[in-house]
């Protein structure tokens, strides 16, 4: 099995800059590709009385521009390390994004930061990397930082 594409999914977190010092060694001695992404979960507000909830368009629209700067300056970085990138803003629930897109674009392995949440934060905010473990089209390397980084 060749790795020609390696997806790296970001939140900006700490830990996904480790995922992402991983994702760029494994690439550089692979050879492949590096493709960085981030999930748009619009927040929804309440807009009237009987329960409808929408995300203000130019709220979506600020906040999209950001997230896209932020994603292409990631990417510059990549990219500043020798290793061909490409920078993806996708939308919806983390987990079902990221593993559609890895479908969609042919990944050969998925590299993704974990917050390391137990207990009952995991319980109750669950987990992207759990969910994208179970639903990808490819293995998926989770990146932990250790404690003293933390």
């Amino acid at each position: 099995m060749q790795i020609r594409k390696i997806l790296v999914p970001i939140d900006f977190s700490p830990n996904a800059e480790e995922a992402t010092r991983w994702a760029i060694d494994l690439a550089r001695r692979y050879d492949a590709t590096l493709l960085v992404a981030h999930v748009v979960q619009p927040v929804a507000w309440p807009a009237s009385p009987d329960g409808l909830m929408i995300t203000p368009a130019d709220l979506l629209a600020s906040t999209r521009a950001e997230l896209s700067a932020s994603l292409a300056e990631a990417r510059e970085g990549i990219e500043s390390s020798g290793i061909p990138a490409q920078a993806e803003l996708l939308d919806g629930t983390p987990a079902i994004a990221i593993a559609g897109f890895a479908r969609r674009a042919g990944v050969d392995l998925i590299v993704m930061g974990t917050h390391g949440r137990t207990g009952i934060k995991h319980a109750l905010l669950g987990s992207v990397a759990e969910k994208v473990l179970r639903t990808a089209p490819c293995p998926v390397l989770t990146v932990r930082m250790h404690e003293a980084a933390r």
